[in-house]
């Protein structure tokens, strides 16, 4: 298991419009699992909840093909915008998770950051910033759905790598990932102070019982591999 946190890729000159997520710790983390995986050079990568399009462009340095997926409209434009002013050729596509992608379309790694803060609503938002961070009562609203489109999109030996919180329960997501016969681990952690999401959440993360020690204010960030046999 990986636990020593690898600085941050050079994301390279991006623009971010406004509720678009930025590259954070959890990018930087998944992008270091990301540069570790040989199926990424010369291979086809689908980049799942894309946002500025961080990470589907560091895979396209990497040397693959890379296809992007996001719901919002904004991150959709902005990672087109993004991989213009990199110069690289990347598929950015708008739909929920991989709806908006041809049936029976499969890639070589799949990647994912999707939203998995913890909120008090149990339906996301759809139209504020929060949208790109908010994921119901338990943050696993959308990890369990990438966790269940996960083999059907992978080819044989293919490997999904997804960041979020030890808030989520990890071991509950590779759990699923194993129920849906992949060959699921926990391969790097780091931990990171609070943002100001969490912060503000404090008090009812408490109340939930989502943080163990009343005092913890330090979150932290996994990434799972699976890979499909």
């Amino acid at each position: 298991m990986t636990t020593t946190f690898a600085p941050a890729p050079d994301w390279g000159r991006m623009v971010r419009l406004p509720g678009v997520y930025a590259p954070q710790a959890d990018s930087a983390l998944l992008a270091g699992a990301v540069g570790r995986e040989r199926a990424v050079a010369g291979g086809d990568v689908l980049d799942v909840c894309t946002g500025s399009g961080a990470l589907a462009l560091h895979a396209a340095r990497l040397g693959a093909r890379v296809t992007a997926v996001d719901i919002g409209r904004r991150a959709v434009l902005t990672a087109r915008l993004n991989a213009l002013l990199a110069a690289h050729r990347i598929a950015v596509h708008r739909g929920d998770l991989l709806g908006s992608l041809l049936p029976g379309s499969t890639f070589d790694v799949l990647i994912s950051n999707p939203p998995y803060v913890p909120a008090p609503e149990a339906v996301p938002p759809r139209h504020r910033d929060a949208v790109a961070w908010d994921a119901g009562p338990d943050g696993r609203l959308l990890v369990d759905r990438v966790c269940d489109a996960a083999a059907p999109a992978l080819r044989p030996n293919g490997v999904l790598l997804m960041v979020h919180s030890a808030l989520n329960g990890p071991d509950a997501t590779v759990r699923r990932l194993a129920a849906a016969g992949l060959d699921a681990e926990i391969t790097d952690r780091v931990t990171v102070p609070f943002g100001p999401v969490l912060r503000a959440r404090l008090p009812w993360l408490r109340r939930n019982g989502l943080l163990a020690d009343r005092t913890d204010d330090r979150e932290e960030l996994v990434v799972v591999r699976a890979e499909k046999h």
